[in-house]
């Protein structure tokens, strides 16, 4: 697709405001030295852009404005919306969140106001037309970066007001509410729409395990549902406002990965382009990372822009390790070849104060360009600057789609039972690490996605099954497609409801089993599967005792009361086929049905040798663009297959072997 910006956008946060002027200019001569072309500024300036509630002053803005613009930066203009002023919190205290245990916030940190409190309705958008009257036209802003990081919990008495809104217009009738939520349940039938109250500690809030659990997930799903919609909400008012000044801009709103909060789904339905903050931990495994950048990409099933990493080290994690040499560069390369066309970071210039203050940076507290980290930016750049264009809106074709979907999330983390180690995006990540490791590339997919234009699709833990997904998949699967799926699916529909009838509910004729019950087991217990060929593998956490109901085992449980019976099977559905995985296997007893399931279903990986390298595609104007990136710890040798080929990056020919954090780029 074409990509809206004229080149690969790298650069990151800047926030000259915090320094002396004549510290600018050296920033703009370093930003040259190391190839940055772009700069994400007005972040958190809200409170100096607005000193009181009738006064604006952009003096100190217009002059950065001007200054990127002289130099022929692009500009990624922030709103400033994402921290409240002081003087809005003293004057106006019902603008900050009530948090999950009912505690009135005060002024401070940022994320900080309440969704639905009109006041904070009214400042922002007040501040974001200023901001669109005053700089819309000109054509060095690039994009504009609406608020940052949005983050959800709010249950104030506003937000309790409007959740019942939010809940008339869902249900239309109280009776509708009380029947989506069960209250017959303990008693909680509701009589009168001002009875319903916000889920948090104080009313249906539990602590199981120590871990936030509710007694009505029904509630605490809708009140999930309605914190993603009114934070929505406000990204809308200012992109609105933006529109009407400027009708062709980006507009985006930097989003978290995995975030649990918001429905990132229905979120990049508003935005014109998809971006993120990349901020892994010392022993994320790189899998997770390319998982997350392919949730991005498939968001809106386009490129996306990396609004932030850091060049060299975290400072909020328990533990922020330096990025080894070569590390950046080797994870930048990655997001480029899983769908960025941008490479940015937080922060160019290092801040001297507050929290962030050990947070990594392109110019670091000594101000010199002799340190490692800025050298390997200045790398980087230079060889961004030689790519040009060659990538820009490049495409990531997959046939292989995994489903991700935000109210599976908050449903299955919020069931009482079986387990407390049941976590959604560890299971997803089981299944993408798969695939990763043999190099088949992957879309992550919604549930109202387009299932046809894959030949597998990959539905672990389908836990709530909402109305017309399973007609989706049995369409899929009679037309030819090869679905796998697996314990806790099936289970409950859009109001945490179970589908009566034998688990997995809405799933069982197109999986051909019945689930009886569901065995947890704890942490240190084990059963085992045992193939037809003798080929045996520990299973762990659930094991659904399976009975058969069309389908074949491929698999048997090899212990206690149920051993023998089916644990894996395979069913043929019209013309396609359904796997199901009633367990969790380790990762030898996944792959050898996932093994079985790509070849049968003719999904091929990207190379036919088996590397430990990371390979990846993009494709543009016919041309295929392989990325191998070398993620372990020590050299590895370059598939044969790409002997006498040439390095785009360098221009070289391909070496032999590859270093740790080695790139190669190579064009077919």
């Amino acid at each position: 697709m074409q990509s809206p910006f004229p080149h690969i956008l790298y650069g990151g946060d800047y926030n000259p405001n915090q320094w002396p002027r004549d510290v600018w200019d050296e920033d703009i001569r370093l930003f040259k030295q190391a190839g940055i072309n772009s700069a994400t500024i007005n972040v958190f300036s809200w409170a100096k852009l607005q000193p009181d509630e009738e006064t604006y002053d952009f003096s100190e803005l217009d002059e950065i404005v001007e200054m990127l613009s002289r130099e022929n930066f692009d500009i990624v203009l922030a709103t400033s919306t994402g921290a409240l002023p002081a003087w809005m919190v003293k004057r106006y205290p019902e603008v900050t969140r009530v948090d999950f245990e009912g505690r009135r916030h005060k002024f401070g940190g940022r994320h900080n106001h309440c969704p639905n409190s009109l006041v904070y309705q009214k400042f922002a958008g007040r501040l974001v037309e200023q901001l669109a009257r005053r700089y819309a036209g000109n054509p060095h802003i690039v994009c504009w970066h609406v608020s940052n990081e949005y983050n959800t919990g709010c249950y104030c008495e506003n937000c309790e007001k409007a959740f019942r809104v939010w809940l008339r217009r869902k249900y239309g009738t109280l009776e509708a509410v009380n029947a989506a939520w069960n209250t017959e349940f303990w008693g909680h039938t509701f009589h009168d729409w001002d009875e319903i109250v916000a889920p948090n500690a104080l009313s249906e809030g539990m602590d199981f395990g120590g871990l936030r659990k509710t007694n009505f997930a029904g509630i605490s799903i809708d009140y999930d549902r309605f914190l993603s919609d009114s934070l929505l909400e406000n990204y809308k008012l200012e992109r609105d406002i933006i529109r009407k000044y400027d009708p062709s801009t980006p507009i985006t709103t930097n989003l978290m990965g995995t975030y649990k909060g918001l429905d990132y789904f229905k979120w990049a339905k508003e935005m014109d382009i998809v971006s993120w903050d990349n901020y892994p931990a010392y022993n994320t495994p790189w899998s997770y990372t390319a998982m997350c950048h392919d949730l991005m990409r498939g968001l809106k099933g386009q490129p996306f822009m990396l609004m932030e990493q850091t060049p060299s080290q975290q400072n909020w994690q328990p533990y922020n390790s330096l990025k080894r040499p070569g590390q950046m560069r080797a994870q930048s390369y990655q997001t480029i070849a899983h769908g960025a066309d941008t490479v940015q970071f937080f922060q160019l210039r290092r801040s001297k104060g507050g929290c962030e203050k050990f947070h990594g940076a392109v110019i670091s507290h000594s101000g010199s360009s002799e340190t490692r980290v800025f050298k390997e930016v200045s790398q980087l750049g230079a060889e961004l600057q030689s790519l040009g264009t060659t990538l820009l809106g490049a495409d990531s074709p997959a046939e292989v789609g995994i489903l991700f979907d935000w109210d599976n999330y908050w449903a299955l983390e919020y069931t009482s039972g079986p387990s407390v180690d049941l976590k959604y995006c560890d299971q997803i990540h089981q299944y993408y690490r798969y695939f990763y490791n043999r190099h088949i590339p992957v879309d992550m997919v919604p549930v109202d996605g387009d299932f046809s234009r894959y030949k597998v699709i990959a539905a672990p833990v389908l836990y709530m099954v909402k109305e017309g997904v399973a007609e989706a998949l049995e369409k899929f699967v009679a037309d030819g497609g090869t679905l796998i799926t697996g314990f806790m699916s099936g289970i409950v529909d859009q109001s945490d409801n179970v589908h009566l009838g034998g688990y997995p509910g809405p799933l069982r004729k197109l999986c051909g089993v019945w689930a009886e019950e569901i065995d947890a087991l704890a942490p240190g217990q084990q059963n085992s599967l045992r193939f037809p060929d003798g080929f045996t593998t520990p299973c762990s956490l659930l094991c659904d005792i399976l009975h058969l109901e069309g389908a074949e085992a491929l698999a048997h449980y090899g212990e206690d009361f149920y051993a023998g019976t089916p644990a894996v099977t395979r069913n043929h559905f019209g013309s396609g086929t359904v796997y199901y995985v009633g367990t969790q296997p380790d990762e030898a007893g996944l792959a050898r049905v996932l093994g079985l399931l790509a070849e049968t279903a003719g999904v091929r990986p990207l190379l036919p040798e088996e590397t430990p390298l990371e390979v990846t595609r993009r494709v543009k104007d016919g041309k295929e663009y392989l990325f191998l990136l070398n993620f372990t710890q020590a050299s590895q040798p370059v598939p044969a297959s790409f002997a006498g080929e040439t390095d785009r990056i360098t221009g070289s020919p391909v070496p032999e072997t590859l270093p740790p954090y080695g790139v190669l780029l190579i064009r077919r």
